[in-house]
C-alpha cells in the first residue's frame, strides 16, 4: 500500500506494468546485496582516496540500517538526506530504502528555509546531514551524522516495491519545492531503461560531477544505473574542470553528466588543461535548454558522444540516442526513453504519464487538481513541439521561473523575501538571458524609502536562510511596473527590459 498522501497509479494501470514487466518488484534497498552476491570485490565508489567495493558497500547499508532502528526512526518515517557528493550519501540512502524510511533528499546548498519547508510538509522526525544546530532550531527531532548510523544488522520488514521509496524535489514555480513521491518500481524501472538506452556495462566508469541528489546524477542512469550495471561511480566534490579532468584521467571515466552552464566551463578549461580525457565515451547534457552552438563544440573538443537529456524529477525523461546523426543531437532532446512514455502536446504545453512519471505530489491535493489532467497527464509547464522524426524540441516554459546553472529557482519565492525587507514596496523578478549561466536573477523592485543596495538586499536575503543561489544577481529600482490590460504585472515586458534597456523606455517614461 502506498503511503497516506501520495497518489498511486489506478490499480487497472498498474496490472498492466506489472503484466508487461515494466514494474517487477524490485525493492530499491535489496539491490546492494545482490550487487555484492555478483560484482564482490569490484569497485562500486571512488572518493578521493577512498574506495569501496560492491562487498563493502552492502555491508556498511546493513550497519546503517540497524542503526536508523537504533535511533528509533522506524518504517513509514520520514527523513531528510542533506549530504555532499560522498559515499556516505549513496550508503544513507539505500539504508533508508532497506529500512523501509521515506528518504527525503534535500540539496547541499539549502539553508534553514528550505529544509524546515520540507521537514514540515514531509512530516520528517529526522534530519542526517552537516548542519545540526539548523536541524535542531527547526524542531527536527532525531538530528544525525552519518557515523552515528551503525548498528549490528537487523532484520527488516519485506518493502513493498509499489510503495514510495524516497521524494525528490520539484524545480516548479510554487514558493518553495514540492515533494515528488518516487516508488521502488518505478525507480527501478527507469534506472534499468536509461541504463541499457545508454549501454552502460560493467567495464563502465560514472562520473557524478553533479550534486548526487538531483535525479539527473542519480537515476539517469547515474549512480544507481551504474552500480545495477557492476560499474564503478566516481563521486567528485565539484564540477570543475581542474577536479574533473584530473578524476577522468585518473580514474577512466567513461561517462558523466552535465547541464549546460558546466559543460561551456569545461570547453573552456580544455584550452589549457591538457590531461587525457580519451577514456569517455558519453557526455550527456540536460537540466537546462542546450544552445546549438555550444551543442555543437561538445564532441569535437571533448573528443565524446553528446546525448542530450530532457528530464524531470517528476518522471519523463527524453534523450538522444546514441546511433542518432548529429544534426538531430545538437538540434533536438531526443525521444522518450520508454515505450510505455505516452506523451500530448495541448495549446503548445507538454503533457505526460507513465510507468515512471507521478500521479500527483505529496500531500498537495489542491495543486495537483490543477497540474495534472483528468485522465492522469502531469501538466509539465514546458512548450514543446515534436519533429516529424518524433524528436521533442523544448520551446521554452509556461513557468515562472529562472533556470540558473541548471537550477529552477521560483520568482515567486525570491519576491516573497525581497518583499520582507522594509525598503522595498514591490518585487517582480524574471530571468535575464547570460551566455555563462543560461540565466541570471534580475529583480525589479519599487521603494518609497531609501533604495537598498544588492549587496545590502543579499545579505539581509541570506540572513533569511535563503541559497545563494536564489540570491537576485542585478537589481533596478523603477517607480512603477508595466500592467497587463488585466492589470498583471508585465512580466514580458520587464524581460525584455531586462535584456535590452532601451526596451524599457516607454513604460518607464509613462510610470
Amino acid at each position: 500500500m502506498m503511503l497516506a498522501g501520495c497518489t498511486p497509479w489506478p490499480e487497472d494501470l498498474a496490472a498492466y506494468y506489472r503484466s508487461r514487466h515494466v514494474w517487477q518488484g524490485v525493492a530499491l534497498g535489496d539491490l546492494p546485496a545482490e550487487w555484492a552476491r555478483e560484482f564482490g570485490d569490484r569497485t562500486a565508489l571512488v572518493w578521493r582516496d577512498e574506495r569501496l567495493s560492491f562487498r563493502d558497500l552492502a555491508h556498511r547499508v546493513d550497519r546503517a540500517a540497524a542503526g536508523f532502528a537504533r535511533h528509533g526512526i522506524e518504517p513509514g518515517d520520514r527523513v531528510v538526506l542533506q549530504l555532499p557528493n560522498t559515499p556516505d550519501f549513496v550508503v544513507v540512502a539505500f539504508a533508508m530504502f532497506k529500512a523501509g524510511v521515506k528518504a527525503v533528499f534535500s540539496l547541499a546548498s539549502h539553508r534553514s528555509n528550505e529544509v524546515g519547508h520540507l521537514a514540515s510538509v514531509s512530516g520528517a522526525v529526522g534530519y542526517v546531514g552537516p548542519n545540526h544546530d539548523m536541524a535542531l532550531s527547526l524542531g527536527i527531532e532525531h538530528v544525525l551524522s552519518p557515523g552515528d548510523l551503525d548498528g549490528e544488522p537487523v532484520a527488516h520488514p519485506a518493502a513493498d516495491p509499489s510503495d514510495v521509496a524516497f521524494f525528490l524535489l520539484s524545480g516548479g514555480t510554487t514558493a518553495l519545492p514540492k515533494l515528488i513521491p518516487r516508488t521502488h518500481d518505478d525507480y527501478a524501472y527507469q534506472t534499468r531503461i536509461v541504463a541499457d538506452l545508454c549501454r552502460v556495462s560493467a567495464d563502465d566508469v560514472y562520473l557524478a560531477a553533479l550534486p548526487v541528489e538531483f535525479n539527473f546524477t542519480w537515476g539517469c542512469p547515474g549512480v544507481v544505473g551504474t552500480l545495477h550495471r557492476g560499474g564503478t561511480v566516481v563521486l567528485a566534490d565539484d564540477p570543475g574542470a581542474d577536479g574533473c579532468f584530473e578524476l577522468i584521467a585518473r580514474e577512466r571515466v567513461t561517462v558523466t553528466s552535465l547541464v549546460p552552464t558546466v559543460a561551456h566551463l569545461w570547453l573552456e578549461a580544455r584550452e589549457y588543461l591538457d590531461d587525457d580525457l580519451s577514456s569517455l565515451r558519453l557526455v550527456q547534457i540536460g537540466g537546462a535548454r542546450l544552445q546549438p552552438e555550444l551543442a555543437a563544440r561538445i564532441e569535437p573538443e571533448l573528443g565524446c558522444r553528446l546525448q542530450q537529456v530532457f528530464g524531470m524529477a517528476e518522471g519523463l525523461l527524453s534523450m538522444s540516442r546514441l546511433d542518432d546523426p548529429a544534426d538531430r543531437v545538437i538540434a533536438t532532446q531526443g525521444r522518450p526513453v520508454s515505450p510505455f512514455d505516452e506523451i500530448r502536446i495541448a495549446d503548445g504545453e507538454l503533457l505526460a504519464r507513465g510507468p515512471y512519471t507521478l500521479r500527483g505530489y505529496y500531500n498537495a491535493a489542491e495543486h495537483n487538481a490543477t497540474a495534472f489532467t483528468e485522465d492522469g497527464f502531469y501538466r509539465t509547464g514546458d512548450l514543446a513541439s515534436v519533429t516529424p522524426d518524433g524528436d521533442l524540441v523544448i520551446e521554452g516554459r509556461i513557468k515562472d521561473v529562472v533556470i540558473r546553472g541548471g537550477d529552477k529557482i521560483a520568482a515567486g519565492e525570491v519576491e516573497g523575501h525581497l518583499l520582507t525587507h522594509p525598503d522595498v514596496d514591490r518585487a517582480a523578478v524574471v530571468p535575464v538571458p547570460d551566455e555563462f549561466l543560461g540565466e541570471r536573477i534580475y529583480a525589479f523592485l519599487v521603494s518609497r524609502r531609501v533604495r537598498p543596495s544588492l549587496t545590502d538586499l543579499k545579505r539581509a536575503l541570506h540572513e533569511r536562510g535563503l541559497a545563494d543561489f536564489k540570491l537576485p544577481d542585478r537589481i533596478e529600482f523603477v517607480d512603477a511596473f508595466p500592467l497587463t490590460p488585466l492589470g498583471k504585472v508585465d512580466k514580458k515586458t520587464l524581460a525584455a527590459a531586462a535584456a535590452d534597456p532601451l526596451a524599457a523606455r516607454g513604460w518607464k517614461e509613462q510610470a
